[in-house]
């Protein structure tokens, strides 16, 4: 069992063993991720963050002005059947910056305080984000504001002081993120703004056959405005009353995927329950909400050098970039997250790339942020019935398919003759070039992002995730860690073994998993991830079975569930191929045997070392039984560095996680640092970075140096996937740390 009450009581006993302190101070531990800027940021994306989950914005200045783009983690500008795109985009690069697949925005918000001179300027400038009351204070020449959004309901508050000599009215402009109406095939995107007595309103509304998906921000200053007026069809504003001290700024917002639902009036709703509460009773609760989310699991660290130090103050900035965005229906974007602001423009699109994804979410767990997992199975189980169809349809396959690129609703009904032309090209039963013209004009303006229409991208039927399945068993592994952490066999039997078996399933019915001569079960024409296409038993698959299989079969004798399954399972893990090594490559004879990515030849690639099955799946740590795989999995990180680890190696991948993993103290010290610390020219103030592109502000680095650092700290591993956890505390930690 994962115990996380054993971690929690052992915090304590090393807080007060070594710091000589029974009683944390969290506020003063918390404080120390806060970020304190002098001066106005240059570029938006670097402004400092708040949110509560469902709704967020970075905050940034102009000369007279607070700005806020308004985001949302359930507003998609499209879904999964769209045929929105271009037929004629074969490049990747293309595709990410035609504009065309976005999601999140809901509208910008400035609010101007109309001055003679700069309010906001280097000489008169702070901004300070306090992650333990999850507040933004912006300071300027006469003018205090503090942003926070409610806990409770979608709505971000900004109070604001003025203290100038002759205070001015404030204009608060609410802004579309495009024209007010715009149109591509049958896709089209209409923008209104409105004023309804007090209040001003933006409403998004997305439509294309039967998707409808739609938005609202709306905001007030209760008991303080004085006029509201549409100043243009892509801009409405309020003015308060001149010559007030202190006022609040409400900003709600709202989305629905029912078209049905008058999606303004519910965010007027929402600002009429917080002018109700009050301010002060907003942010009261507000703060008690982050104070217990703190008070759930704490990391405190210290060297002499100050690199610890450094390490655990990201980490708990890491923890609140996650509590302010992962608290809705939906998962948070790995490209962007609610921290978007230059409109419609987000690299990568709308899809789910699990990848990048994972990153975020992994740590989760063993943080005791168990709830912040809730929007990753919501998700998932909420479009668990049409993985089940894509097995079908797609691969001629039984039970789940989960792939590396997912649309938020999953995967549309494909028509039969396309189905079934798919599944022949795509298993290599058919060639390429003999696809029919109701193939080829089906799928001209699908998603290309897309798993299931990758390879328009790629070449043939292959693509860089068209054959990538273990995505599917890497979700479905964090939901059986979730049963681990909980003991929930209500939870396990709802949500987990459904999620596991239908893996499990998926890969036993392959068509292209075969028994061989040798005995052994091969799988072909299978990707390991992005680098090699169209493999022979890939580390990434063959990985994937040898962890999910175990939890398959764990998961029914717990249960008393599908005997018969069991059997078969057990009989496919016990014939499974071993995983691909360099020492079936002849031109590697004579050096170190590692971990590659798939039996030669290799298509798409040369065979490279893979650290995959120390990474995922619990099939190599510290308490495993093989040494043999113990030995070459330290022989694979070896061949990563082979001038060994030090202060000047560069951090990177998730290579710091696979180090202490394998119980190396020297991964912790040195590549935990590095990794946060990353390529200035891509990271921004906001200790964020935009190594997915432009407007793809993310924290996927800090979530990789957070695994990193809880498994240095503390593992809860089995000897092999399934089996009974043994804790090991300090497993990989540095001896001045």
């Amino acid at each position: 069992m994962k115990s996380k009450l054993l971690i929690i009581l052992l915090s304590f006993v090393f807080a007060e063993a070594l710091i000589g302190q029974s009683i944390v101070d969290y506020q003063a531990l918390i404080s120390k991720a806060d970020l304190k800027y002098d001066h106005p940021v240059k570029r938006s994306e670097s402004g400092q963050p708040v949110g509560n989950g469902r709704m967020g914005s970075l905050i940034w200045t102009k000369p007279q002005a607070l700005c806020f783009q308004i985001n949302r983690a359930d507003v998609f500008s499209n879904n999964s059947n769209s045929n929105m795109f271009d037929a004629n985009v074969v490049d990747a690069s293309v595709l990410m910056e035609n504009g065309r697949d976005y999601c999140g925005g809901a509208g910008f918000v400035d609010i101007d305080f109309l001055s003679t001179e700069d309010i906001f300027s280097y000489s008169t400038f702070n901004q300070h984000l306090s992650c333990y009351d999850g507040t933004v204070e912006t300071d300027g020449r006469g003018i205090k504001t503090t942003t926070s959004v409610w806990n409770k309901e979608d709505v971000m508050a900004v109070r604001v002081s003025d203290s100038r000599d002759y205070p001015t009215s404030t204009i608060v402009s609410l802004r579309t993120l495009r024209d007010q109406f715009v149109q591509r095939g049958k896709h089209t995107a209409f923008s209104k703004v409105k004023a309804i007595g007090n209040y001003i309103v933006l409403v998004q509304e997305f439509r294309e056959n039967e998707y409808v998906c739609k938005s609202a921000v709306a905001v007030s200053a209760p008991d303080n405005i004085a006029r509201a007026w549409v100043a243009k069809d892509t801009e409405v504003k309020l003015s308060t009353k001149t010559n007030l001290r202190d006022f609040t700024i409400l900003i709600s917002s709202a989305a629905t995927f029912d078209p049905n639902v008058d999606v303004a009036a519910e965010a007027v709703k929402k600002l009429d329950a917080a002018i109700t509460v009050g301010y002060e009773k907003m942010l009261s609760s507000n703060k008690e909400w982050w104070h217990a989310y703190w008070e759930q699991s704490y990391v405190q660290l210290h060297s002499e050098d100050g690199e610890a130090d450094f390490v655990s103050r990201n980490y708990a900035y890491y923890l609140y970039l996650m509590a302010s965005t992962s608290r809705g229906s939906y998962p948070v974007k790995f490209n962007g997250m609610l921290w978007s602001t230059g409109g419609d423009a987000r690299t990568w699109g709308a899809p789910y790339w699990w990848a990048n994804q994972s990153y975020l979410y992994n740590p989760l767990l063993t943080a005791n942020k168990v709830e912040l997992m809730n929007p990753v199975f919501n998700m998932f189980s909420g479009i668990y019935k049409s993985c089940a169809t894509a097995a079908i349809q797609q691969w001629g396959s039984k039970g789940i398919f989960i792939p590396e690129t997912i649309g938020f609703d999953g995967f549309p009904e494909l028509p039969d003759s396309i189905a079934w032309e798919m599944r022949e090209l795509y298993l290599f039963n058919k060639p390429w070039e003999q696809r029919s013209q109701a193939f080829i004009d089906y799928g001209a303006r699908k998603n290309r992002f897309l798993s299931r229409w990758n390879c328009l991208i790629g070449e043939g039927p292959r693509g860089f995730v068209t054959h990538i399945f273990s995505s599917g068993a890497k979700i479905a592994y964090l939901y059986w860690m979730n049963y681990e952490f909980t003991q929930d066999k209500e939870w396990l039997a709802r949500y987990a073994y459904p999620m596991v078996s239908g893996i499990a399933e998926f890969y036993r019915n392959f068509p292209n998993l075969k028994k061989a001569e040798d005995g052994k079960y091969h799988i072909y024409h299978v990707n390991d991830h992005e680098p090699v296409w169209d493999g022979h038993n890939t580390a990434e698959e063959i990985s994937a079975m040898m962890g999910i299989l175990p939890l398959a079969i764990k998961a029914s004798e717990i249960l008393n569930a599908d005997s018969d399954l069991r059997t078969l399972w057990k009989e496919l893990l016990q014939n499974l191929s071993p995983l691909p090594l360099s020492s079936d490559y002849p031109e590697l004879a004579g050096k170190p045997v590692t971990f590659v990515r798939a039996l030669p030849p290799v298509w798409g690639g040369p065979a490279s070392t893979n650290t995959l099955p120390v990474w995922s799946y619990d099939l190599c740590t510290l308490e495993s039984k093989d040494e043999e795989m113990k030995r070459v999995a330290n022989a694979t990180f070896d061949a990563f560095y082979p001038d060994g680890i030090s202060k000047t190696t560069s951090g990177g991948g998730s290579f710091a996680n696979i180090g202490v993993l394998l119980g190396r103290a020297d991964a912790a010290k040195y590549l935990i640092p590095a990794l946060i610390r990353i390529n200035s020219e891509v990271l921004l103030e906001n200790r964020m970075d935009l190594t997915e592109g432009v407007q793809a502000t993310t924290a996927e680095r800090l979530g990789k140096a957070a695994e990193a650092l809880q498994n240095a700290l503390c593992q809860s591993i089995p000897s092999k996937p399934g089996e009974e956890a043994v804790i090991r505390v300090f497993p990989a930690w540095p001896n001045d740390w």
